[in-house]
């Protein structure tokens, strides 16, 4: 090369680093096996979204309830939170590749029983009410393997930018997904959103069984058990690092996540703004701040203090909380959760990336089976803990409420913890 090219390609460099460190860092998406991965994530995320809106619409078309639509979300979440913790025990003792390539083949099955009965008309709870917790026993086996397997298809440096790509992934997919169901239920029809969502996973299938074996690393295949659940739990007590990552989650999602506000604050605190217009505003905003901080998170394979990023968007999630529960504009609200969004996104990535690099392979999954089980649990807690305080302080006094606790107590258990502020992830 000449002397001349040589400099054309050092410039070129040198000025495609700060775009990359500004925007979204891609790096991972050089490592084949990553890049499979990823790219089932991308469909499956936009498809799961399709059912996710098909099964409360079906149920609520069928019984004109509420009522049922929460119970049929509470249906799923035991069998999710059992399941999870299994199937993180289960992530550890097997080749993950095979266990991803089974609950995605079930969950793709299951999706045809979906299908079927609301193609045929059966109008059936009960059995709604069966498939809805086979399916989310399906998907807490899923998440501990694809999650645990993330660290052995990428270097450890690669980790947070990893964890960007795959979040801005699940957000885009709440935004689009539900919008695209809200497009085809009238050209289609309810019972094709199961169809599609079906197909989704099987194209997705593809990419999961071209992925190289994923076998544990500190011994052959066995079969797991109680005992391995417990293990993982005996594990999490004795490191302090991934049990305040976990703390930071129910922190911020249990004190902090006013979603079940959101109707009643439609409706009543923004005077001269259309109810469902805002109640629209409300639910989109933070998936969106979420998707814009994931577009924007190059800086974050260039920051190594993990825990102090944890603690500050943790504390910056309740700050813009307490900024939507005082606001009395429906644009001012929406700012606000889009700043909850972006802080979201930071702690997802690296809180993530500590359950990742901190934990051994050996017990990554069954970490990753107790996150699934946090994430799952935290907002059904929030909706209770707020809709219990609404007739003693009001809606938006329960918000900032909220709020504040969130930054208070994570700044208490960040000093009380210091180790965990001084966390460094590993060097680039």
């Amino acid at each position: 090369m000449s002397e001349v090219a040589e400099k054309q390609v050092e410039a070129g460099a040198a000025e495609a680093a700060p775009r990359r460190r500004f925007f979204m860092d891609t790096r991972p998406l050089r490592h084949k096996p990553y890049r499979r991965l990823w790219s089932s994530t991308i469909v499956t995320a936009l498809g799961s979204q399709l059912t996710a809106v098909a099964v409360p619409k079906q149920i609520y078309d069928m019984t004109g309830s509420s009522v049922w639509v929460g119970i049929a979300s509470m249906a799923g979440l035991v069998p999710l939170v059992v399941f999870a913790l299994w199937g993180g025990a289960i992530a550890d003792t097997v080749d993950r590749r095979k266990m991803l390539l089974f609950t995605n083949s079930g969950i793709a099955l299951l999706l045809l029983v979906f299908w079927a009965q609301a193609a045929l008309s059966l109008e059936s709870i009960p059995l709604l009410l069966v498939l809805v917790a086979v399916q989310q026993a399906l998907f807490g086996m899923n998440m501990p393997a694809r999650t645990a397997s993330v660290a052995r298809l990428v270097p450890a440096a690669e980790l947070p930018a990893a964890g960007a790509l795959n979040s801005t992934v699940m957000q885009a997919g709440q935004i689009a997904g539900p919008m695209l169901a809200g497009a085809l239920i009238p050209l289609l029809g309810l019972p094709l959103l199961y169809l599609l969502d079906a197909l989704a996973l099987t194209a997705a299938l593809y990419a999961v069984y071209r992925l190289p074996s994923l076998p544990p690393l500190n011994g052959a295949a066995r079969r797991a058990g109680l005992r391995d659940i417990l293990d993982g739990f005996r594990y999490l007590a004795t490191h302090r690092l991934l049990m305040v990552s976990m703390a930071a989650d129910v922190i911020a999602m249990v004190l902090g996540m006013p979603r079940a506000l959101f109707p009643q604050l439609a409706d009543t605190a923004y005077p001269g703004v259309d109810e469902n217009f805002a109640l629209g505003l409300l639910y989109a905003a933070v998936p969106i701040g979420a998707l814009l901080g994931g577009l924007l998170s190059g800086t974050f394979s260039h920051i190594r203090r993990h825990g102090l990023m944890v603690v500050l968007a943790v504390c910056a999630w309740g700050a813009a909380i307490v900024g939507f529960g005082l606001s009395s504009s429906i644009w001012l609200a929406v700012v606000f959760l889009g700043l909850a969004g972006v802080a979201d996104m930071v702690s997802m990535v690296f809180r993530g990336t500590i359950l990742q690099a901190a934990a051994t392979d050996e017990m990554r999954g069954r970490m990753q089976g107790v996150h699934t089980m946090v994430v799952a649990g935290g907002p059904r807690l929030a909706d209770l803990l707020h809709g219990v305080a609404v007739p003693v302080a009001g809606a938006s006094a329960a918000v900032a409420g909220g709020g504040v606790l969130v930054i208070v107590c994570m700044t208490a258990l960040a000093l009380a913890v210091p180790a965990f502020l001084r966390y460094r992830g590993p060097a680039r």
